[in-house]
Order: structure tokens, then C-alpha cells, then sequence
């Protein structure tokens, strides 16, 4: 291709990163793609961990670093690798998290009903690629599994794929928690090909035990945190809380993409059949949703004003975890406590007193595996060799019970 633009972006993480494709510069520089520098990476973490401000851009194009030393590292080792296949590798992971919303995983329970953002990110890619005329049509195919070359698809997608190299140690970084700290370099060096599936080397099983150790801390010490999901509750209450009223015909201040979402009933076939619905979303950021909420703290309706003061001012639920469920007596017993302290009513407390659970499960064998090309040229699961440490705690999953309400 003529016009070869060459680009280096400095990365925190991993230091200099180059875009060298015209057509992935095209992509990077796409109102949609950069809509992700407005939407924050871990949501509302940076309430417990003041650095985690990095974004679902800063990510994607971490994730693009290493799918390219991934595969530069399998091109070196005899991989036959095209360019076209090589340029479309790239393209799909970086647009693995085009179709995340702002504070995602609140949006998805709330204003925007039964689609995920996977299933979004699909749509917005096929609307890319219609407008790319057909240049993602690879990518596409990589994306989803369906290309003959499976092992393309495990490194945008899988229990070992570059996104979760990135994020791990972006989160890691940018949190200052130590634990999270992976070697994604090492275990690049050590991924392989047999078959057509992604391989580690023998050697790199500690680095991938690592790995997955690492993740399970992360989730429970960051992702998971109590705080972290004391914080998210409230955003995801808050939302529904502006839902219902917008249904019931109040008025609530909120920018023209964030009223088509709190106005109208959105969910799957509106995603799928609405391209209006596909480009509100796209104007949809975490300025958006903060923006309303800071004017909503002086809202009338006392539920939706003291959430949203509350969430504003960092004066959060207290939140009990526990390995059983609660007893429901419990429950009752707080919400007539809130409802009394607040003059709320039963509906209202609902918003204020509640249960739910956390749940990991930090390697799923079931899922796809993680496996380990041994010298001999036997290849296991890396849950199933002897003595590692993976296969005795990492994969049984754990659920956790917790119940939220403010500090009576």
C-alpha cells in the first residue's frame, strides 16, 4: 500500500508502540474508536484506587502492542503468518472493546436490556465494515472463530489471550497493586503453534501458573473489591432509579444521548435493528452519565437525589461479605432502620438495602484450555499436570454472598 503512515504512541506500560498500516490508522482515528478515550477503564475503581484512571483506549491499544509481538514472536518461530492475516489480527483486537458503554457493567442492568457488550461490539464492527467496504471482513471472521487459523482467534480471545495480558498488567500499574504484576513478555516468548492451536512452551508453565494466580488476585483484591462493588451497586441503583422515573414521565436533566436511553426501552432488537439506537450509543460516555448524576444530586425525588449525593461525595454503602446468604430477617431488619432514618418508603428502601454475589473462577478447564506443548511433544492442560498449582485451588470457582446499605 502506497501512503504508508507511521505512527509511535507512548505508552506508561509498555513503552512505544507503533501503528504502521494506513488501515489501522484509519481505524484508530474513527469517531467510534476514540469515543473509548472518554469511557474509563475500570469504571469506578479509582474511589478505592485513586491512580486507576486509564481508559478502555489507553487498553485496547496495550492489547494491540502485544497481539503484535505475539505475532512477530510466532512469525520468528516458522508460523505462517500473512500480512493481510497479520493486519487483521491487529484490527480485531483492537476493536474487541468497541462495543463497551460507559461504567459498562451497570449500563448492561439497567439502560440498556438483555445485549451484552460483546453482542454490541459485533454490530458496531459490521457497521465498520460496511462503511470500510469490506476491509474487515478478516477481521471479522478472526473475531469470531471462524477462520481456519483457530490460533488467531485464541490470542484476541481465550483463557490466555493478549487482552488479558494487557489488562492485568495495565491494571496492575496503574492501581500500584504488585500482585497483579505479570510477565506477559515471557509468556509472549513462549507461545507456540501445534495444529493450528495457540501453545505454550514447556518452559513457560510458572510463568503461565503466574499468570493465572495473578488474576485471581487481582480480581478479588481490585475488580472485586468490596468498596469497588459497594460504589458500582450504587451506580447501577442510581440508573435504575432514573430509569423508572423517566418511565413514569419525570423530567431529569441528562444529555440528549443519555435521555434516549433513560426515555425509551432499549434492548436487543433496537440495537439490531435501529442504526439511530447503534449511534446514541455511540455519543454515549462517562461524562454523560457523571454530568447527570453531579445535577441529580438536587433531584426531588429524595431516592434518586441522596444516591446520587452520596455517590458524588465518596460516602459509600458499608458492604458485609459472607460465604453463605444472608438471612433475610437481616434484611428486613435494615430496611425498616432505613426507611425510619430517611422517611422512605418500601419500594424505596429496596433501593437502599439489598443482596447479591461476587463470583470468580480464576482458570475454567472447561472453557477453552490453556495448553502446554511439553519437549517430548505430548501437550496437556495446564490444569492437568502434575503438581501444578492451578489444577489444586485456581480452578474451582468461588462465589461470594454480600449485602449493601448505608451506614446506619
Amino acid at each position: 500500500m502506497t501512503d504508508r503512515k507511521r505512527k509511535i504512541v507512548n505508552d506508561p506500560v509498555h513503552g512505544f508502540i507503533t501503528i504502521d498500516h494506513p488501515l489501522i490508522f484509519n481505524l484508530i482515528s474513527h469517531p467510534y474508536y476514540q469515543r473509548l478515550r472518554r469511557i474509563h477503564q475500570m469504571a469506578l475503581a479509582q474511589l478505592v484506587y485513586p491512580g486507576a484512571m486509564h481508559t478502555r483506549f489507553h487498553h485496547s491499544m496495550g492489547a494491540y502492542h502485544l497481539m503484535s509481538c505475539a505475532l512477530t514472536e510466532l512469525k520468528g518461530k516458522g508460523v505462517v503468518i500473512t500480512e493481510d492475516e497479520e493486519v487483521a489480527a491487529k484490527m480485531a483486537i483492537l476493536l474487541h472493546d468497541i462495543g463497551h458503554g460507559p461504567y459498562s457493567h451497570a449500563l448492561e442492568h439497567t439502560l440498556v436490556e438483555g445485549v451484552s457488550h460483546e453482542e454490541i461490539s459485533q454490530l458496531l464492527m459490521e457497521m465498520l465494515n460496511r462503511e470500510m467496504n469490506g476491509m474487515l471482513d478478516l477481521t471479522l471472521e478472526i473475531f469470531n472463530g471462524w477462520y481456519h487459523k483457530r490460533f488467531l482467534h485464541q490470542l484476541v480471545s481465550s483463557q490466555l489471550d493478549v487482552d488479558r495480558l494487557d489488562y492485568l498488567s495495565r491494571d496492575s500499574f496503574y492501581t500500584g497493586v504488585s500482585e497483579g504484576v505479570i510477565s506477559y513478555d515471557r509468556i509472549i516468548k513462549m507461545l507456540t503453534v501445534r495444529d493450528g492451536e495457540l501453545m505454550v512452551e514447556e518452559k513457560g508453565i510458572y510463568s503461565i501458573e503466574k499468570f493465572i494466580v495473578a488474576r485471581r488476585l487481582m480480581y478479588w483484591q481490585v475488580y472485586l473489591h468490596k468498596t469497588v462493588l459497594s460504589a458500582e451497586n450504587m451506580l447501577v441503583k442510581i440508573l435504575k432509579r432514573a430509569k423508572e422515573l423517566a418511565t413514569g414521565g419525570a423530567e431529569l436533566f441528562a444529555s440528549p444521548a443519555l435521555q434516549y436511553f433513560l426515555y425509551n426501552r432499549v434492548g436487543a432488537d433496537e440495537f439490531r435493528n435501529d442504526e439511530e439506537c447503534i449511534f446514541q450509543f455511540c455519543l454515549l460516555d462517562d461524562y454523560d452519565i457523571m454530568g447527570a448524576i453531579k445535577v441529580w444530586t438536587q433531584h426531588p425525588d429524595k431516592t434518586l437525589s441522596l444516591l446520587c449525593q452520596w455517590l458524588v461525595n465518596r460516602q459509600l454503602f458499608k458492604i458485609t461479605l459472607a460465604n453463605e446468604p444472608f438471612d433475610p430477617g437481616k434484611l428486613d431488619i435494615l430496611k425498616e432502620k432505613v426507611k425510619e432514618r430517611w422517611g422512605l418508603s418500601e419500594a424505596e428502601a429496596g433501593y437502599f438495602v439489598f443482596t447479591d454475589t461476587a463470583s470468580l473462577r480464576a482458570y475454567d478447564a472447561t472453557d477453552e484450555k490453556i495448553n502446554i506443548l511439553f519437549k517430548d511433544g505430548s501437550v496437556q492442560d495446564i490444569s492437568s499436570i502434575d503438581n501444578a498449582l492451578v489444577s489444586h485451588t485456581l480452578a474451582r470457582p468461588i462465589k461470594k454472598f454480600y449485602i449493601c446499605h448505608p451506614k446506619i
